[in-house]
């Protein structure tokens, strides 16, 4: 849920306003910790993914995490 509600979240706040615009990515920028909180979750507490994949999964999820805070500021300059 937490990983659809990142690619909605840009697409809905894209169409708005600046400062909405920037609200929404906020938002989809929270589904992406919840998201890293629920991969590190399913393997610690339950071994459900494997090492190497938990560790691919995590290094997008930090580039996608890098993306974000990009065009926040960018927006954020623009204001």
């Amino acid at each position: 849920r937490s990983s659809i509600s990142i690619s909605s979240n840009i697409a809905e706040g894209f169409g708005r306003s600046n400062a909405t615009f920037i609200n929404y990515l906020r938002i989809a920028r929270g589904s992406l910790y919840e998201l890293d909180t629920q991969v590190t979750i399913s393997k610690e507490l339950f071994d459900y993914i494997h090492n190497d994949l938990f560790l691919n999964i995590s290094n997008e999820l930090n580039e996608i995490g890098k993306m974000l805070n990009s065009l926040i500021s960018k927006l954020n300059v623009k204001n």
